[in-house]
């Protein structure tokens, strides 16, 4: 699995996944495209819906709206690192007679087992950091 990244301008960068989706990122305040870390957060909801769908649709619940809110807290501005120090993840489930113990199973599978954002944030992955620098002669 892979994404490259290329810089555009500013802190605007433009991703494309393996997969051919693309992805603009801006580590601007005012921009209206995600930052690196809500485009963490947007792959962790994604991630944890996808299977929490996928578990309830298995065990024959009628789920009619499902949404999630995710909620990362972090040190302020100013002090670095800052990584998220708690995130939370909200689940707002509708659905005819959806059985609350089958919603509070998908979500612990998804959470332990099938979730792989989930389970990398919380196995702490070894990052390594390669470089290749070109110079043109002038």
């Amino acid at each position: 699995m892979e994404a490259v990244l290329n810089w555009k301008s500013g802190l605007r960068f433009h991703a494309k996944t393996g997969a051919g989706s693309e992805i603009v990122f801006d580590g601007d305040n005012d921009a209206s495209d995600p930052g690196p870390m809500e485009g963490l957060l947007t792959s962790l909801a994604a991630c944890t819906a996808m299977d929490v769908i996928s578990i309830l649709e298995k065990k024959r619940q009628k789920v009619t709206n499902y949404r999630l809110e995710v909620l990362g807290e972090r040190p302020p501005k100013g002090v670095y690192p800052r990584p998220f120090t708690k995130i939370v993840i909200k689940h707002f489930i509708e659905g005819e007679n959806v059985d609350e113990q089958a919603v509070a199973r998908a979500i612990e599978l998804s959470e332990s087992k099938y979730c792989s954002v989930a389970i990398t944030l919380k196995s702490a992955p070894e990052v390594i950091n390669q470089w290749q620098v070109s110079s043109r002669e002038q």
